[in-house]
């Protein structure tokens, strides 16, 4: 049974001392073979029953490895200055691994230069207390990068996405910027048009025109130096 979001009693082992070293030479592996054009999927399949690993192990690898064609794609489209600008923003995307990292559950600094987490939504959500730290750490961001506007997207289909949205209006108050929290689907196909898109979403990242890392910025700036865990070690695109 999930303790909190984000974490497993089994993460303990699974990321850490033999495991973790075993990782990252998984790591290193599904990067060599990635980068040979063989399939995501089976390329993690395989490598993951040749080092026996759990389904969480091989979700963390799937997560953050990719190929260094799509690295090199994603990091040349990354901007870094968004003032005065729109932010279209993946909202469960980025406010979960900020309720993650409030809680101190692992999360996951990937080989994009993303953060990305091992919880999965499977259409459920609630709000916990976490919540509110994370959507206010996320407004003083963006009040900090000085965005004109910003567009918050939630998945109309998962559950309390109305209360998320309404939640986030609660706590936007006398904010510099505009607001616009919008439940809508698929979220996936809105962001990948938007002209600025904050996400750590890989699907998204492959295509949508410019991003922005919000989950990294908050986290550094709302946290600080977060303890990551880093399977890419040593890995050189």
């Amino acid at each position: 049974m999930q303790a909190k979001r984000g974490f497993m009693p089994s993460d303990e082992y699974d990321f850490s001392g033999e495991s973790l070293c075993t990782l990252r030479q998984a790591a290193a592996e599904v990067f060599y073979l990635l980068n040979r054009g063989y399939p995501a999927d089976s390329t993690v399949r395989f490598v993951g029953d040749h080092y026996q690993l759990s389904a969480r192990q091989r979700l963390a690898l799937a997560r953050t490895v990719s190929p260094g064609k799509s690295v090199l794609s994603r990091r040349s489209r990354e901007v870094t200055d968004i003032s005065g600008q729109t932010v279209c923003i993946d909202g469960f995307n980025v406010i979960i691994g900020l309720e993650i990292a409030f809680l101190g559950s692992m999360l996951f600094r990937c080989l994009d230069g993303t953060v990305r987490d091992l919880a999965g939504l499977h259409g459920t959500y609630r709000l916990i207390p976490q919540t509110d730290d994370a959507v206010k750490a996320l407004l003083s961001a963006l009040g900090e990068l000085g965005v004109q506007r910003a567009e918050i997207y939630l998945d109309k289909p998962v559950a309390n996405s109305g209360r998320l949205s309404q939640r986030i209006y609660e706590l936007a108050q006398d904010i510099p910027f505009e607001l616009d929290v919008l439940v809508e689907g698929p979220v996936d196909s809105i962001l990948k048009t938007k002209p600025l898109t904050a996400s750590g979403d890989a699907i998204i990242l492959d295509e949508c025109d410019k991003w922005f890392n919000l989950a990294a910025y908050t986290i550094d700036h709302a946290i600080g130096s977060y303890p990551y865990t880093v399977l890419t070690d040593g890995i050189e695109i």
